[in-house]
């Protein structure tokens, strides 16, 4: 039994494995596409970046429609995924704040009031939603 690890190949933090899952853990992406960082063993996501690492062994990730789609967004404008969402809610509120003019008219004193207040509030949520997004950029 002792002279049987003694040949065991491992290294000190792991226990052995066996040949076949050595050589499948070994095709694994072992830099990240993001940054470039090398990945910790068998971590998940970059310590660096937070991206996460590529699926190689075929296991199904939950994917949510046009998440892809909004993290190369975000990729285009420099910024990570929480901020880029900040952003989008940022502009949503704003565009939110231009309906109000186009769909209310005022006829009265108070129609108006009521029209800037709505105003005010849309753009009060921007602003939260970009100061959200600068404390969410790196």
């Amino acid at each position: 039994m002792a002279e049987v690890a003694d040949q065991a190949q491992h290294e000190f933090w792991r226990a052995p494995m066996p040949a076949p899952v050595a050589v499948v853990t070994s095709e694994r992406s072992t830099t990240c596409r993001r940054c470039g960082t090398e990945f910790i063993v068998s971590s998940l996501y970059c310590h660096a970046c937070g991206a996460r690492r590529p699926n190689s062994t075929g296991a199904r990730v939950l994917e949510v429609p046009g998440l892809a789609e909004l993290g190369l967004i975000g990729e285009r404008l420099g910024l990570t995924m929480p901020a880029a969402v900040a952003f989008l809610a940022g502009l949503l509120c704003l565009l939110g704040a231009l309906a109000v003019s186009l769909l209310f008219s005022a006829r009265t004193l108070l129609d108006w009031q009521a029209i800037q207040l709505w105003r005010i509030e849309w753009l009060l949520a921007a602003v939260a939603a970009f100061a959200a997004g600068c404390l969410l950029k790196k």
